[in-house]
């Protein structure tokens, strides 16, 4: 039985308590990890696995004709509408993987493991994204290349210069390896950025290399459930692909266009990277036109990661809409 004297002994004992001092709860002091989470991304097409692992990116200062038929100064108020830097570049980089369940293939390389060593981890991530994604590179059998620049050809060489796909056959455009390695093409290249992609590519394609290099030509499968579709205008047999599966598909661009904040939405833009500006603009306006019509997905190697979307168009240009997040596969 509670007493009137329990009673005042409890709210007497209550009024003590509130008036002691408040003791914050204690907190264990963590400094900041200062690491990005590794970064891949998977989805399905039929019975297909796609994993997207970004290679990372590129941030340089823009020249006054990275874009060689417009002003800067359009440049950077098209950059300021998606509230992107002036005056800056940021290029993502985003090869693929696909596991079609009898070949384990990647499609194009990234730049590569003596990138990953300059930038400081910046670009170069493929590899190490790629192992984070439960993929062991020597597992890997076909390596699929678009097209011979740098950011889809150095990541065939480890920075030692080994192979980075030790048991991978590697497949080729018939097109683009017959302009590349034709020496007369290289005796004739202009001074710059042309000859210059020579000299690398001859260094990329070394002895270990060619001897896996096997070709391959447009309009055909190069493994069963991926196609080869001519795309030429960013360089001579520059090549994109569809990944079909049962009743899915999606288009892989490679680099029909560049960024897509840039040249998705101003397609008669002319990046100074397209060898033949008016081919690939016809290029980008014949590609984007059908994948607006199919509302076929597009898988873009220079779109922000993990760079799957729709297209439609929108006046003189297109708008990309970014594939939403999937939890599960």
């Amino acid at each position: 039985m509670i007493t009137r004297r329990d009673m005042l002994s409890a709210a007497a004992s209550a009024t003590a308590m509130a008036t002691l001092p408040y003791a914050a709860p204690a907190r264990a002091a963590m400094p900041p990890t200062g690491k990005q989470a590794a970064g891949w991304y998977r989805y399905k097409i039929g019975s297909f696995e796609v994993t997207v692992a970004t290679d990372g990116i590129a941030r340089f200062k823009m020249a006054e004709d990275h874009v060689i038929n417009i002003k800067l100064d359009a440049v950077n108020a098209a950059l300021a509408e998606v509230f992107m830097e002036k005056d800056i570049m940021t290029t993502p980089y985003n090869p693929v993987a696909v596991n079609t369940g009898s070949n384990l293939l990647v499609i194009d390389t990234g730049t590569g493991e003596a990138n990953y060593k300059k930038s400081n981890g910046v670009g170069g991530q493929f590899i190490t994204n790629l192992a984070a994604s439960g993929i062991d590179r020597s597992a890997v059998d076909t390596v699929i290349i678009s097209h011979y620049h740098g950011d889809h050809i150095n990541g065939l060489l480890m920075a030692d210069n080994s192979l980075t796909y030790p048991n991978a056959e590697i497949l080729v455009p018939a097109a683009e390896h017959k302009y590349w390695m034709d020496d007369g093409e290289m005796s004739r290249a202009s001074a710059g950025r042309i000859a210059t992609n020579f000299k690398n590519i001859r260094r990329v394609f070394n002895a270990d290399v060619i001897k896996r290099v096997r070709t391959y030509e447009w309009g055909k499968e190069v493994v069963p459930g991926i196609t080869a579709h001519g795309t030429s205008g960013h360089t001579p047999g520059h090549t994109s692909y569809v990944i079909a599966s049962g009743s899915e598909q999606v288009y892989v661009q490679s680099d029909v266009t560049h960024v897509p904040f840039l040249f998705v939405r101003h397609p008669d833009w002319h990046a100074f990277y397209d060898q033949d500006g008016a081919m690939a603009e016809a290029t980008r306006r014949k590609v984007y036109d059908m994948l607006a019509a199919e509302k076929l997905r597009v898988q873009g190697f220079h779109y922000p990661f993990p760079s799957l979307a729709h297209v439609e168009k929108d006046g003189s240009g297109y708008r990309y809409i970014p594939v939403p997040w999937n939890p599960t596969i």
